[in-house]
């Protein structure tokens, strides 16, 4: 068994936005990278165990993860390193594995909740729709300078940019085609307690921008498809309408559905507690001493022999043996043989005599 180092996706932020196998991952795990200023403290606090060592990696160098690293692969230990949002999103996944793999360190990842998605969610939007947008393209910091480009396509894009350059940004979408009234979503620490979440149009960006102070790495949601729906009034009942018949759950439906919730426990408690249980079993499996090996077959039994007290017989002590009906004999079939030795010749019997009166 060799060391395992799990890159696990803490969701955009909130402590209960993490996926269950990446909870499960961090109860498992002896050491723990984060940064306490793009994940959730409770997220740590929630699933780690008590004897686990806490890195932050925003702290310390490179060098010293990869001696984090060396260490596991030395004491085959379980690792977590945890990323905000999805690892596959904007991570530097591929190098922080190739240096696990040159230490002999098995790796995996763990899928979580994008920023992208938690900013679309927040204002109640999809994005990517068939009438509208059927692509949506994603734009890194590294690759920001290249948004005209990406504008041509004039579909749905996710922006990750610097919040001070929102006038430079706002320059590049328009010379790729993007009207003034253009709708674009900006999210900042999304799912978080201080999130920042407003909707504006392209012309109106970069005040928004300066409005609320953000300078920080930014996320920007541009597309039509990020507009406001138009509200439909719902038709009025007319008496003597059928009514809509609903479709009748099955059992596993109404099993599914069924709260388990205690008495004074609220629902949101009661979601976790199957979490909790298999939390405590994680922690306590890393813990667990070795067992004991059975012993042998032979010693219970002498001892039973040997518990015998004095005063009981030998007889009482020995096992009664259990009566055996005999099952009734069958009657063994008769078999006829036939005689191989020729018989005689027989003449005519002899006629019986009158009894002469």
């Amino acid at each position: 068994m060799t060391g395992r180092v799990s890159f696990v996706g803490a969701g955009p932020g909130a402590a209960d936005l993490i996926t269950v196998r990446g909870a499960k991952r961090i109860a498992e795990a002896d050491v723990v990278l984060w940064a306490p200023s793009v994940i959730e403290a409770e997220c740590v606090r929630e699933h780690a165990r008590a004897d686990a060592e806490l890195v932050d990696f925003s702290r310390v160098t490179e060098a010293d993860v990869v001696e984090v690293y060396r260490r596991a692969s030395a004491g085959k230990l379980e690792v977590v390193r945890l990323h905000a949002g999805d690892p596959s999103l904007w991570g530097g996944l591929r190098d922080q594995q190739e240096a696990c793999r040159r230490l002999g360190l098995e790796t995996d990842v763990v899928p979580g909740v994008s920023q992208v998605s938690a900013a679309a969610a927040s204002v109640g939007r999809e994005l990517t729709t068939s009438s509208v947008a059927q692509s949506l393209l994603l734009v890194g910091p590294e690759t920001a300078e290249h948004v005209e480009e990406f504008a041509a396509h004039g579909t749905t894009m996710a922006i990750s940019a610097s919040g001070a350059r929102a006038g430079l940004l706002v320059e590049r979408l328009r010379a790729g085609g993007y009207a003034d009234d253009t709708p674009v979503v900006v999210a900042y620490k999304v799912s978080l307690p201080d999130e920042t979440v407003a909707q504006t149009t392209l012309g109106e960006l970069e005040a928004c921008v300066k409005e609320r102070k953000l300078y920080r790495t930014t996320l920007f949601l541009v597309g039509q498809v990020l507009a406001q729906p138009a509200s439909r009034r719902r038709a009025p009942v007319v008496e003597g309408d059928e009514p809509v018949r609903r479709a009748r759950p099955s059992k596993w439906a109404q099993r599914a559905s069924r709260p388990v919730v205690k008495s004074g426990e609220s629902p949101s408690a009661a979601a976790w507690s199957a979490v909790h249980d298999w939390q405590e079993t994680a922690r306590t499996k890393r813990q667990a001493p070795a067992r004991p090996k059975p012993e042998p077959v032979g010693e219970p039994l002498l001892q039973l022999v040997t518990d015998v007290p004095e005063d009981v017989e030998a007889d009482e002590a020995k096992p009664k043996p259990k009566p055996v009906v005999a099952a009734a004999a069958k009657p063994k079939p008769t078999t006829v043989r036939a005689s191989t030795t020729p018989r005689k010749p027989t003449g005519s019997r002899a006629k019986k005599n009158k009894r002469v009166n």
